[in-house]
């Protein structure tokens, strides 16, 4: 839908956008055919990797708007290219390529993580377009030439790329914050179900020694009681006894 005077609505800006920067998709599966096995391992194992690989579409290779039947067809060509039986040479890098492949396939099979994955992509582009909206408004305020290095199309798609990735590692970053906050919740509540359960435990342990000793201090207690009635007793007798007569001595 156009916007007032006819200039199209940012929606559909965006959406072009969003198409644009997929464009050569296509053209890059048609080249990335011919890759070796070895090529397909290094690009999937490539420095930095543990966060190139977070967006799924960049690990396939393949358009966002694909379909599913589309989404299948890829995986397989790539799976077998980097899977570790046609791989024997290098069969540790081989797994990881694969598992990477494999990783990202299966998420992009679930819907709502696969409308994640698409989220982010557009709030790259987003953040591009805005950020290109910001500097056109201070050149035309410090009343330069608006010239905008990113309105050049490789330009705007290398940032889309950067930012996309930046959001991508921002958002695995706290899953793992988050994931680990969990475990330390999760453990701290187990090493509270362990304390009650022992003092539970010690506590029927006192139970029960005491009432199997409960006899025996009985007795103790009545042998106490007889033997301290026994000596006051005789204590008792003893004052009884009538005091020793002295002898008056005369002169």
């Amino acid at each position: 839908m156009a916007a007032a005077g006819g200039e199209p609505s940012s929606q559909n800006v965006s959406e072009e956008l969003f198409q644009n920067f997929y464009t050569e998709v296509k053209q890059i599966e048609k080249r990335d055919s011919v890759l070796t096995s070895k090529q397909q391992i290094e690009r999937l194992l490539r420095p930095g990797a543990s966060y190139f690989n977070l967006n799924p579409f960049e690990v396939l290779q393949i358009d966002p708007e694909a379909t599913d039947d589309e989404l299948k067809k890829r995986f397989r060509a790539l799976s077998i290219l980097v899977h570790p039986d046609k791989n024997q040479a290098d069969v540790e890098r081989a797994q990881k390529a694969f598992e990477a492949v494999d990783k990202a396939y299966k998420l992009l099979l679930e819907p709502e993580q696969k409308k994640r994955a698409l989220d982010v992509i557009h709030a790259g582009i987003e953040y591009v377009e805005h950020m290109i909206k910001e500097k056109r408004k201070q050149l035309k305020k410090d009343g330069k030439p608006l010239d905008i290095e990113e309105e050049d199309p490789e330009v705007f798609k290398q940032a889309v790329y950067k930012q996309t990735m930046k959001l991508f590692a921002e958002l695995e970053i706290k899953r793992k914050e988050r994931e680990a906050k969990d475990m330390h919740e999760r453990k701290r509540a187990r090493e509270e179900e362990i304390e009650v359960a022992e003092k539970a435990k010690r506590d029927r342990e006192w139970q029960k020694n005491f009432e199997e000793t409960r006899d025996g201090r009985v007795d103790s207690w009545r042998s106490f009681q007889a033997k301290g009635k026994k000596t006051k007793e005789k204590k008792n007798r003893s004052f009884l006894k009538p005091p020793k007569v002295k002898m008056e001595q005369r002169e």
